[in-house]
């Protein structure tokens, strides 16, 4: 295989990866917090590193990938307020329902999710140890209980990630001083308050009371893969302040680098505003799966490539459900069997889609080569060439329904008329279409499939150049 180069966030370029441990890896990704359903910007971040572990994996690294779950924050203690309910049965709604969105968008499970409530003591053992080396301190304004905030000017180099450096973080910074030394540190303790519900006090030495959100992934991400691993993911959103905190807190409690290589994905935006629940602008994965299949919706965020913005709109998506409908037709005579062990990788266009994963995992160029193979199959029914796309579509989670299931879903909603085509309306239909190819107005050609498919109707061009069909 060609060498994998990932694109890091902290380099700002491509590198070769090498593991610390060779032959493993140690993913972390922040996941969830859950207080609602995941939208899709949630499915482009899961699909995403889905993607990442698959193609390690697939380079045969022992991958231990942890993806962990916020189960409790400000957010989350404000919405089960709102609802009065517990937080536990708020968190618990909501992580059940992210799971079952995500196996159903075809995500693997990572091997670990950790709440960030079972990790307490982890929590604050890291705490002491960023006060011990003088990077926190206790802001008890004379009580015997107070927050514990994080010393950010006593961090060297902070902001050496997003390369916001500090004169310029100074003015930016809005947070509540809550008796702070200086206005750019933030809560690594939060002491209860009065009206606080019992749940959410755990017992500590600084009074009892709750994590702030950015200890709570140091500290899980260290327990589970060591104070120093190899991938850090998360969304473009993520890199200042959460991962900014995670590096200084990190970094502070051990003393040494805590992250190889950093991952961002990029933003999905609505209208070129980004997609988010503080802007009420989404659109949960349960109310797409309810208009589309759950492959459509991975083959929409993996033609663009992992750092690219989206733009969400039902028009890609259609679109999206269309060029799945073509692959799925040029695979329709392979029963559905996993090819993922068996696939030719000596054949050219293998060898293509392998160098463009290696490529700081370059979906949009492996989709295209999947239609090369396609176009192949059309021309020539090759058996071999489609076994070997369907297997290539495996390895990034798509073809792996039957032909049949799939079209017969999928065709039959494209449908917006019930025309009774007569086959002679069908084969003018053909010729219309042969002639605007002639002219190589393949718009024209396109409209004209389509309008046959969506009516029940399968064209497919044979190696001679006639064009046979089909009802469904």
């Amino acid at each position: 295989m060609s060498t994998l180069r990932i694109y890091n966030s902290f380099s700002r370029k491509k590198q070769i990866f090498y593991p610390i441990t060779p032959g493993k890896v140690g993913l972390y990704v922040c996941g969830i917090t859950a207080y609602d359903y995941c939208h899709l910007g949630h499915a482009r971040l899961m699909i995403v590193f889905d993607i990442v572990q698959r193609w390690l994996r697939i380079n045969n690294y022992d991958v231990t990938y942890v993806r962990n779950i916020t189960d409790i924050d400000d957010k989350i203690i404000a919405c089960a307020k709102k609802n009065n309910e517990s937080i536990k049965t708020l968190t618990s709604r909501f992580i059940k329902a992210a799971q079952e969105d995500s196996l159903l968008l075809h995500i693997q499970p990572p091997d670990y999710q950790p709440c960030a409530t079972n990790y307490i003591p982890q929590i604050l053992k890291m705490i002491e140890k960023l006060i011990f080396n003088g990077l926190a301190y206790q802001n008890n304004n004379g009580k015997i209980n107070g927050d514990v905030n994080y010393s950010v000017r006593n961090f060297l180099n902070y902001g050496k990630l997003s390369g916001r450096l500090i004169s310029s973080n100074f003015n930016k910074i809005n947070e509540k001083n809550n008796f702070k030394k200086d206005p750019l540190d933030f809560a690594l303790w939060k002491v209860s308050k009065n009206n606080d519900p019992y749940e959410i006090r755990w017992n500590s030495k600084w009074g009892a009371g709750r994590p702030g959100w950015h200890i709570e992934c140091s500290a899980m991400s260290c327990y589970l893969l060591g104070s120093h691993f190899d991938i850090h993911g998360g969304g473009q959103d993520l890199k200042f302040p959460h991962h900014e905190n995670e590096i200084a807190q990190s970094e502070g409690a051990y003393k040494h680098k805590f992250v190889n290589y950093w991952m961002h994905s990029g933003f999905v935006k609505i209208n070129n505003k980004k997609m988010s629940k503080s802007f009420g602008n989404f659109c949960t994965i349960r109310d797409l799966l309810k208009k589309y299949n759950p492959e459509v919706i991975r083959f929409f965020i993996l033609r663009s490539h992992y750092r690219s913005t989206i733009n969400y709109s039902e028009i890609y998506l259609n679109y999206a459900k269309k060029s799945l409908i073509r692959l799925y037709l040029a695979i329709k005579d392979i029963p559905k069997i996993n090819y993922k062990k068996i696939i030719d990788l000596n054949e050219p266009h293998a060898k293509r889609f392998i160098i463009a994963m290696n490529d700081d995992f370059n979906t949009p160029v492996a989709i295209s080569i999947l239609f090369d193979l396609a176009n192949i199959i059309n021309k020539n029914k090759s058996i071999k060439m489609a076994k070997q796309l369907r297997g290539l579509g495996n390895w990034l989670g798509l073809l792996e329904y039957s032909s049949d299931e799939f079209l017969k879903n999928n065709i039959y909603t494209e449908r917006k008329k019930n025309v009774n085509y007569s086959e002679n309306d069908i084969k003018l239909k053909i010729y219309f279409r042969s002639e605007a190819r002639k002219r190589k107005n393949f718009l024209e050609a396109d409209k004209i499939r389509q309008e046959l498919v969506n009516n029940g109707i399968i064209l497919e061009d044979m190696p001679n150049g006639k064009t046979e069909w089909r009802r469904i």
